[in-house]
């Protein structure tokens, strides 16, 4: 039988909700993605383009550290990896998540929380860091999606 995961990054609150709500409609474990260094509302200022947000995303390259990981990754077959949208894509902490386990064979399927902004690039962005992986193409919800809408998302990806 195959095992999911879902792992979630969340800078105020708003994703780990819908993770955990994620989690439960389809029997997933959880593991929340906790940077190293934890963002402060300073940090996550989008209109300042000083602040460590607008900083790290104009950097592509650049790779947040994190603090916990995953312990068995080997177990899981599907990653749902969650986010809040930063600049039309995920958080450059999401690559830095990826990047540090082989994903040969699994699927990685993003999902995203947002003000307003859809998936935008995302999946491009993401992609050198799935290696070996398959990656869906990944879907922006409301805070308030439910276990129903949820899961029937989950059964159209198979």
């Amino acid at each position: 039988m195959s095992k999911a995961l879902v792992a979630y990054f969340s800078a105020s609150g708003v994703t780990a909700k819908l993770a955990k709500t994620l989690a439960d409609a389809i029997g997933a474990d959880l593991h929340e993605i906790k940077p190293q260094q934890p963002y402060t509302a300073a940090d996550l200022d989008w209109t300042n383009p000083k602040s460590r947000s607008t900083v790290e995303m104009k950097d592509k390259s650049f790779r947040p550290a994190v603090a916990n990981t995953v312990e068995n990754m080997a177990q899981y077959d599907t990653i749902y990896v969650g986010f809040p949208i930063w600049w039309y894509v995920a958080p450059t902490i999401i690559n830095t998540f990826l990047e540090q386990y082989d994903l040969t064979g699994k699927t990685i399927v993003p999902f995203a929380t947002s003000g307003g902004s859809g998936m935008g690039n995302t999946n491009q962005e993401l992609a050198p860091s799935c290696k070996g992986a398959v990656l869906k193409e990944g879907k922006r919800f409301r805070a308030s999606a439910g276990q129903a809408e949820l899961k029937s998302w989950c059964d159209s990806l198979a």
